[in-house]
C-alpha cells in the first residue's frame, strides 16, 4: 500500500546541502515535496523521497551492521534486559523507515540540526555524504589543556 506522506513530506528539510555547502530548500511542486538544490545560480529540483530514502537506507544499514551493539545499548539505557524488550527494540530497528515517516519531523529535525547532522548531495540529488555529529572520545578530552 502506498503511503501518500512519502510524496508530501521532506524528512530532512533544512539538513540537505549541495557540495558547495549551500542549503537546499524544501519546496512542494504539484503536491510533491522536492529539495531545490542550488547549482551555479539555478535550482535543480529533486523529489524529496529519493533523497530521504537514500538517507534512511544508509542510516539503517549502519544500524543493522551494528545491531547487537545498538540493541544492548538501547536496553541498557532503558534499564531492561528481558526478551520482550529486546524483541521490541529489534522490531523498531526493522521498521525504522516506516516509523520515521510516520513521526513528526518537527520533533527531531531541530535536534539533528543542533547536533550538526547534514546531508550532502550532488546536483542530481545523489547523497554524497552524511555528516554525523562529532563526539570526543574520553581519551581526547574536551580541549582544555
Amino acid at each position: 500500500m502506498e503511503n501518500p506522506l512519502v510524496d508530501q513530506q521532506a524528512l530532512f528539510a533544512g539538513l540537505v546541502y549541495n557540495e558547495a555547502g549551500e542549503p537546499a530548500e524544501a519546496v512542494t511542486i504539484g503536491g510533491v515535496a522536492h529539495y531545490a538544490i542550488p547549482d551555479n545560480g539555478f535550482l535543480r529540483h529533486v523529489e524529496a523521497a529519493i533523497i530521504d530514502n537514500a538517507v534512511l537506507s544508509s542510516i539503517k544499514s549502519q544500524i543493522t551492521a551494528n545491531q547487537d551493539l545498538v540493541i544492548r545499548g538501547v536496553l541498557q539505557m532503558m534499564g531492561k534486559d528481558d526478551l520482550f524488550s529486546k524483541a521490541a527494540v529489534e522490531a523498531s530497528i526493522n521498521n525504522m523507515e516506516e516509523n520515521i515517516r510516520q513521526s513528526d519531523p518537527g520533533q527531531w529535525l531541530p535536534w539533528l540540526r543542533l547536533m550538526g547532522f547534514r546531508v550532502v548531495v550532488n546536483v542530481h540529488g545523489e547523497v554524497v555524504e552524511l555528516v554525523y555529529p562529532e563526539q570526543n572520545s574520553p581519551e581526547e578530552g574536551d580541549g582544555d589543556e
